[in-house]
């Protein structure tokens, strides 16, 4: 078999969908990382489902005791069961995410992922309340679905271990995924398929629908994995509508496997599926299959069929098989789960990449290379204690410093350019404390990394104190020297950021206790307001505690 890094990946992305999936491998290196999911087995292992839920940072707002008292001991069994099979770090990978390049979750995010009866309770997740609150979820069982919840029951295989087995159907698998053997391994460029290999191979031919695909002839793609593709007649309309075709419709493998499972869930009645955006009706689509038709059909979507007829809530395209095929993650990098379901004969540890300890990075410096390197939570050069003394004489009086003495300065200051290596070395670190991995950046910080880096918006770790464990990042940045009131280019210290952002109260006093001003507090650019002020214009009602010495 060929060497894995010598092998093409079948799937070059380009233009958005790059970007689109540049984010993913965000959202998949830092959401949920390898810690989480072995603390998080450990508890499930031993029969804990609250503790599995507390390591995958899921609030539990029930007890099984109130539920029986409110909706009966038999809804209490079945939520019991339910519960003793819910992977939560799995329903956390699984999560859609916000929009653009973000990786933290979708803004107002709320599922259901279990009815109980007709009528009768569900059991739902909920997300942060904004985009910059701490990444945590909520589970709460409450009497009816929450306004505007997607409706996940049909979607167990991405959240009970009773049904992980099944993600191998979405992508067209039988055994193994296309272009994968099933240990794992890629499939060599000589072993694809260079024409229609017929019907007995189902997933080579899905190989051969894909490779279509990617080299532009999507009609073909689409006809090899089995559909009908009906486009408007007029040159324009036919452009349009293939362009909705590419930019809401999955690679037609997998939508095949996705519609077999909706129309299964049916009954096998007719289902239709309309995908688009409301602005541009022109690029509406729409997907029937089922009730005796032998070949779905795809095909332009009525002006008002995006309305009546609604995808279904769990309709959306998991990029676990994109990245894959793009070779932007390997399949070690997955999920253990995942990587089951999708690579049954792989073996070994599954799971995101721990954080690489730095290494030196080059500086073109005075016309020499440098290498500036962390040492002792610092980042220093090949320069003397005396030289590095005339830089800073030097800026003080405006004048241009070497390479080595400014890269220090962008590092801790926000401003000026970074190599691209720090760079990418500061957004992992930053991730990490947005996500809330405090073991990760802990790791980091361990590894010599200087904790006084700031982000492009002038924020210090400390700023991001309210989305991790601050019982173990305070004392530690405290002790590296880092300023409780410093603030970013908005005026924010890390106290008014806990408070607006929807720190938790501990945190909050946590930062209090270490000397955070109350009175250097800030609101929006501009704006400075007193801790008392924030608590009360934010509607922090669990803060109000705090307010007796202010």
């Amino acid at each position: 078999m060929a060497d894995d890094a010598q092998i093409v990946p079948p799937v070059v992305p380009v233009g958005w969908y790059r970007g689109y999936l540049h984010a993913w491998r965000r959202t998949r290196r830092h959401r949920v990382p390898r810690w989480m999911i072995e603390r998080s087995a450990r508890r499930r292992r031993a029969g804990d489902w609250r503790g599995a839920c507390a390591a995958a940072h899921v609030d539990v707002r029930f007890t099984l005791d109130g539920v029986a008292r409110e909706h009966g001991s038999a809804v209490a069994r079945r939520l019991s069961e339910d519960l003793r099979h819910l992977v939560p770090d799995l329903l956390r990978w699984h999560l859609p995410r916000g929009s653009g390049d973000l990786s933290v979750f979708d803004a107002h995010l709320r599922f259901v992922l279990a009815r109980y009866g007709d009528g009768g309770p569900v059991l739902q997740v909920f997300g942060p309340p904004s985009l910059r609150a701490p990444q945590r979820l909520r589970l709460v069982v409450s009497a009816e679905a929450a306004r505007w919840a997607r409706d996940w029951t049909g979607a167990r295989r991405l959240f009970d271990d009773r049904h992980c087995g099944e993600l191998i159907d979405d992508l067209g698998g039988a055994g193994r995924i296309p272009f994968f053997h099933a240990d794992g391994t890629p499939l060599a460029p000589e072993d694809r398929p260079v024409s229609d290999p017929g019907p007995g191979d189902a997933v080579a031919r899905a190989e051969w629908s894909i490779l279509r695909y990617e080299r532009g002839d999507v009609a073909g793609a689409f006809s090899a994995a089995g559909f009908d593709l009906r486009p408007p007649p007029d040159p324009n309309g036919r452009d349009r509508f293939m362009d909705g075709v590419r930019a809401y419709l999955e690679r037609p493998p997998m939508l095949a496997g996705r519609l077999g499972r909706l129309v299964t869930e049916r009954g096998g009645g007719p289902v239709t599926v309309v995908l688009g955006a409301p602005y541009d009706p022109s690029r509406t689509v729409a997907v029937e299959a089922g009730g005796g038709r032998a070949r779905p059909l795809v095909r332009p979507g009525a002006r008002d069929e995006l309305r009546d007829a609604p995808k279904p809530d769990h309709w959306w395209m998991l990029p676990d098989a994109d990245l894959l095929l793009t070779g932007m993650i390997t399949p070690d990098e997955l999920h253990p789960l995942v990587r089951s379901a999708l690579f049954p004969a792989a073996a070994g540890p599954a799971g995101p990449p721990d954080p690489e300890p730095p290494v030196p990075v080059r500086v073109r410096c005075r016309g020499e290379w440098h290498e500036v390197r962390w040492s002792g939570g610092a980042l220093s050069g090949p320069h003397t204690a005396e030289e590095d003394g005339r830089e800073q004489a030097l800026r003080a009086f405006g004048g241009e410093v070497s390479r080595c003495f400014a890269v220090r300065e962008a590092w801790r200051t926000g401003r000026g350019r970074l190599p691209r290596e720090l760079r990418r070395r500061r957004s992992e670190l930053f991730l990490r404390a947005v996500h809330g991995d405090t073991p990760g950046v802990l790791q980091l910080l361990d590894a010599g990394m200087d904790p006084h880096a700031r982000d492009g918006e002038g924020r210090t770790l400390l700023h991001f104190l309210y989305a991790m464990d601050h019982r173990l990042v305070l004392p530690r940045l405290l002790a590296a020297g880092l300023d409780v009131d410093a603030r970013d280019r908005s005026g924010r210290t890390p106290l008014s950021t806990a408070v607006t952002e929807h720190g938790s109260a501990d945190a909050v006093r946590a930062l209090l206790e270490a000397g955070a001003s109350r009175d250097a507090a800030a609101g929006a650019i501009g704006a400075r307001r007193t801790f008392a002020r924030l608590v009360r214009d934010h509607a922090r009602t669990d803060l109000e505690p705090l307010l007796a010495r202010s």
